[in-house]
């Protein structure tokens, strides 16, 4: 059985961390990716954006065990190539967000999965997006 891949936006990262309106979402998500039901998958600029929010907050140590932690849970990091660059560039101009808010859901679109956000004005209008907070 395939499990259901699901790309998951720098915005609902920062909720794992911040106890706010989605977090509860956030947290299930990653819930079902360990059990089995899903699989997450982050652009690596996802990576980036969530580390820094953690090492600002928290510091370096705490940042280094959530990495170690969503390598040992398996989160996939999906590199960069030519395909995803040019998928983020069309997205960034159609919805006019940034190019690192244009990829996470050029990444759900290149794998045709899901997108959950929390962050509306920029993937609000997505059809594939799934809001949350």
């Amino acid at each position: 059985m395939t499990r259901e891949h699901v790309v998951l936006d720098a915005s609902v990262g920062v909720k794992w961390i911040r106890r706010e309106s989605g977090s509860d979402v956030a947290l299930r998500l990653v819930e079902r990716h360990v059990n089995g039901e899903i699989t997450i998958v982050v652009p690596v600029i996802f990576v980036h954006e969530v580390l820094d929010v953690i090492r600002r907050r928290f510091g370096v140590e705490t940042a280094r065990t959530h990495w170690k932690d969503w390598r040992e849970a398996g989160i996939l990091v999906a590199g960069i190539d030519d395909a995803l660059v040019g998928s983020a560039l069309e997205i960034s101009g159609d919805l006019g967000c940034t190019l690192y808010d244009a990829m996470a859901p050029a990444l759900a679109q290149h794998i045709g999965a899901p997108l959950y956000s929390a962050d509306r004005r920029a993937h609000g209008t997505l059809p594939y997006a799934r809001l949350i907070g």
